[in-house]
């Protein structure tokens, strides 16, 4: 359910766009915080993987019949990190990985990992996908 005045993804043709996913369970954010140089990277996966498949969620509610998710296009992972971190590929390379176990080479698009001072909610992470859609 959106929290605010915007949908949680929208179709145009074969191509579905979501609004940014943080990692929530059952509406409720599970993780929050700022990534800095002292936190062990792979103590993220989870909350990335989370937010992945969540826009992964978001797109697939949008497709008809035995419609799919054809391929990834592009992705953008917002990281909410302290200034001196630079880590954010490591980061964003959790929900590539998680994208490649559900669509193979076709879940790998172009991708930014983009970092910022913070994200609703006090999120840790914020992903966004583009995908395209193709008959069953």
């Amino acid at each position: 359910m959106p929290n605010g005045n915007y949908v949680l993804a929208k179709r145009h043709h074969d191509v579905v766009f979501t609004s940014g996913m943080t990692p929530r369970a059952n509406g409720i954010l599970t993780h929050t915080g700022t990534f800095t140089n002292d936190v062990d990277l792979e103590d993220c996966k989870e909350a990335v993987e989370l937010a992945a498949s969540n826009a992964m969620a978001a797109a697939r509610r949008l497709l008809n019949g035995k419609e799919r998710i054809d391929s990834i296009l592009a992705m953008t992972v917002f990281v909410s990190a302290s200034g001196d971190f630079n880590q954010h590929s490591r980061i964003a390379d959790h929900a590539s990985n998680y994208l490649f176990r559900e669509l193979g080479e076709r879940g790998i698009g172009v991708r930014a990992a983009v970092g910022v001072a913070s994200l609703p909610g006090g999120a840790i992470v914020e992903i966004q996908i583009t995908a395209s859609v193709a008959d069953g």
